[in-house]
């Protein structure tokens, strides 16, 4: 009896030690259930998180792929050979038109820009011939009253009308010189690179006419030298004051009285020598102004003709 009392007190003591085991396990078991809910809180905040840093990085995303729409560089078609080509010969072309236009506009220019200069030498060559019709005309009275004289100073000085001798002493010492115009030919020469003069015979005939101009000009010197060396004298030491400023004032025909001072038949032959000399190069001025004049009158036909200024 003793013993299965005492086993039933052992098992009263188990059932009470499962009893206190059971409570604690309750006890865990609500604790788990804690713990459990608070690591679902925790979990589902984290899963909150997540989310929200899942939606940032979209909203960054789609701006930085709206940025790269914008700085996107639009693809390059690749072009052919040919299209190439037709671009290389459009730019070609047009260069080439641009040129021929440039080129017409400075040929009309310069076509402008010649016919004024060849108008500017034609009026100064019609003034240089209308001088030169003017100083052949004089030169051909001097010639003749020269030959008189001539003649009149080699007759006996007894019966010799010195007053028509004063008055062709006086008419053989007149000069005229020749005085071009050189306006049009100075400019003319200094734009001879032009293509409308240098391919033209314009700088030939004008270099012709100024070389004879040049001939005529230092047979006009020798012409007037001769006349103070021989003229003059001859002036000086035979007229008298009176008759010296009557002819100096022309007052030849009315004022001059025929009186002659020291004047010797020897002094008439050498005057009537001289002058002959003096003949010799008025007649050669005669000619080189023919000569002058007619190539004047040839180069305002090849101006006018050239760059038809018929209407100018």
């Amino acid at each position: 009896m003793s013993k299965k009392s005492e086993v039933g007190g052992q098992k009263s003591e188990v059932g009470n030690r499962k009893s206190e085991i059971g409570k604690p396990e309750e006890e865990n078991s609500s604790l788990l259930g804690e713990q459990v809910g608070a690591f679902d809180n925790s979990q589902s905040e984290i899963e909150h998180s997540t989310s929200e840093a899942k939606e940032r990085p979209t909203a960054n995303s789609k701006l930085q792929t709206e940025n790269m729409e914008v700085h996107h560089h639009p693809e390059v078609e690749e072009k052919g050979i040919k299209e190439y080509l037709l671009e290389g010969l459009m730019i070609f072309v047009a260069v080439t038109m641009g040129f021929f236009a440039e080129s017409i506009r400075e040929n009309i220019t310069n076509n402008e820009h010649a016919k004024q200069l060849s108008v500017q030498l034609v009026q100064d060559l019609k003034s240089d011939t209308s001088q030169l019709r003017e100083i052949d005309s004089a030169e051909s009275f001097i010639l003749r009253e020269t030959d008189t004289l001539i003649n009149l100073l080699q007759q006996p000085i007894a019966t010799a009308d010195m007053k028509k001798i004063q008055r062709l002493t006086i008419r053989c010492y007149s000069y005229w010189p020749f005085y071009p115009s050189v306006g049009g030919i100075t400019a003319i020469k200094n734009e001879l690179r032009l293509k409308q003069f240098s391919n033209s015979k314009t700088g030939s005939l004008i270099m012709g006419y100024e070389g004879r101009t040049s001939i005529l000009k230092k047979i006009e010197d020798i012409k007037s030298e001769f006349q103070k060396n021989y003229i003059v004298p001859f002036l000086r030491l035979h007229f008298t004051p009176n008759d010296l400023n009557a002819a100096f004032n022309h007052d030849v025909h009315a004022g001059v009285t025929g009186q002659m001072r020291d004047l010797s038949q020897k002094d008439m032959t050498q005057m009537s020598a001289d002058l002959v000399l003096i003949r010799s190069f008025n007649i050669e001025l005669l000619q080189y102004n023919r000569k002058l004049k007619g190539q004047a009158i040839e180069l305002i036909k090849y101006v006018t003709k050239q760059y038809d200024l018929t209407n100018e």
